[in-house]
């Protein structure tokens, strides 16, 4: 669970320490800064529940008064040393929130921290750190096979209403991107995206994390908190592994999801929410049904629109593409690079994948840092690859896949208007079909450079400057013979 933070401002790494140690332990993540860079940790301030200056700031009035401005209304607590009280000026004290004594104790700090306003802002965005939405990423869905092709239709059509989406697949299949799809596609885009493990969460807890609790609502619950259906409101809450959901809190899910009300935890006042929801499981929901471990009516609840996600095993056609763009995501954020050859690719092709994407992500990485922007043939994967046999046929027929764009690429149709007499950047005065008249062009240069290169895709597919795959591409969109 995301934990509540505090903004710590002091140049003394020993009380550093010894502060973190303390707020750690009562649940409190630490933030900390010296106070020459401090004005760059309020770029969102609402992350923070209060903020702690440390004792020798006090005689640099600028910087505690420039600390309270930034602060914007966020509790500020000033230490000093014990007796130096006298030093802190009256106008200073009045913006700050308490003045405290250094060195202190756990029974003087504990009711001060008490009194920090956890449920109105720090909470709010230490749990917005885990669901912050990223663009476009019904881009991820990387993939050729009609299973894929299949997915991104349904996502289409059922992305703008508010019905509830149950994604099934194996684990690593990539269920929580579909989710995510599913959001940024929808009309609720602009509000939260959380996501909650079901699987991952104690049954005693989860009531908890879903529904929220009051302050004394049970032993450790120190303070009033949100739960996720609130954190989700206008948005999308995202109930990943709900086949590990105990039955117990099936019946209060269902309720919910009938009647769109909660209480937190502690507490008889009655919530209405807006969220809609997307469940995820790896089970099969029927047979838990039958083994009665889930319940019947709410799986009929969550079941609205079922997206099922194929197995990698079963769409081995779409490794190239997705190792193409693990490894253009992995250069994106500076994790390395890596170059895969066609015989490597085969050869995955032909492994059964039991983790799915994620271990395809993981194998993508690991040779990544094995072999630095390197080049890694069949020899170079782990042991277990070893067992499968090269085949060139699967290597002709698949490899195309790499490139998604079908369309004819502007930079080398620019090439070939410049190469070309000038008759042909002439407009007729009845018009032109663009399209067609583009691809004509394309066929006719592509023709020729397969009669200078005698036929060679690679020979040909350098003299026009562009990748061999991409090539083979074009020349089956054309069903042109080599």
């Amino acid at each position: 669970m995301a934990l509540p933070r505090i903004l710590l401002i002091d140049d003394n790494k020993t009380r550093i320490q010894q502060l973190e140690a303390v707020f750690q332990f009562m649940d409190f993540r630490v933030v900390t800064s010296g106070s020459a860079d401090y004005a760059s940790r309020f770029s969102v301030v609402e992350q923070y529940c209060g903020i702690f200056v440390g004792e020798g700031l006090e005689k640099q009035a600028t910087v505690v008064s420039d600390i309270v401005r930034l602060a914007n209304k966020l509790p500020v607590i000033l230490l000093i040393n014990k007796g130096g009280t006298s030093q802190v000026s009256t106008v200073i004290r009045q913006g700050l929130f308490q003045v405290l004594e250094w060195p202190t104790t756990y029974t003087i700090l504990k009711p001060i921290v008490d009194k920090l306003p956890v449920t109105d802002t720090a909470a709010v965005s230490a749990l917005r750190d885990l669901v912050v939405r990223r663009p476009a990423l019904i881009e991820r869905l990387k993939g050729k096979s009609q299973a894929m092709v299949g997915i991104r239709k349904l996502i289409g059509q059922v992305a703008e209403s508010d019905a509830t989406v149950l994604v099934l697949g194996e684990s690593g299949t990539g269920k929580e991107v579909v989710a995510r799809a599913l959001h940024d596609a929808s009309l609720r885009n602009e509000k939260p995206f959380v996501p909650i493990n079901c699987g991952a969460i104690p049954g005693e807890l989860l009531e908890s994390e879903l529904f929220g609790h009051e302050k004394g609502a049970f032993t450790g619950a120190l303070s009033t908190r949100q739960g996720r259906f609130e954190m989700a409101e206008g948005g999308t809450l995202f109930l990943d592994e709900i086949g590990d959901m105990p039955l117990a809190m099936q019946v209060k899910l269902l309720r919910v999801l009938q009647e769109r009300t909660f209480e937190r935890v502690g507490s008889n006042k009655t919530i209405h929410c807006d969220v809609r929801v997307i469940a995820a499981t790896h089970r099969c929901l029927e047979q838990e049904i039958k083994e009665s471990r889930f319940r019947e009516d709410l799986f009929y609840r969550l079941n609205v629109f079922p997206i099922e996600i194929p197995a990698l095993k079963d769409r081995v056609e779409d490794i190239p593409l997705l190792v193409h763009d693990l490894i253009t995501r992995m250069e994106a954020s500076n994790r390395g690079s890596v170059r895969l050859t066609h015989a490597a690719l085969n050869v995955l092709m032909q492994h059964e994948w039991p983790g799915n994407v994620r271990e395809l992500a993981n194998l993508i990485e690991r040779l990544a840092i094995i072999n630095p922007k390197g080049l890694v043939d069949v020899a170079d994967l782990p042991e277990k690859f070893q067992q499968f046999k090269v085949s060139e046929n699967l290597i002709n027929e698949l490899e195309v896949g790499i490139e998604e764009d079908d369309s004819p690429e502007p930079i080398e149709l620019i090439g070939a208007f410049d190469c070309a007499s000038n008759s042909l950047a002439q407009l007729p005065e009845q018009g032109i079909d663009l399209k067609e008249y583009l691809n004509v062009l394309e066929v006719d240069l592509i023709r020729q450079a397969l009669n200078e290169c005698s036929g060679v895709v690679a020979h040909a597919a350098k003299r026009l400057n562009m990748r061999r795959t991409t090539l083979v591409e074009k020349l089956r969109k054309y069903d042109m013979q080599r």
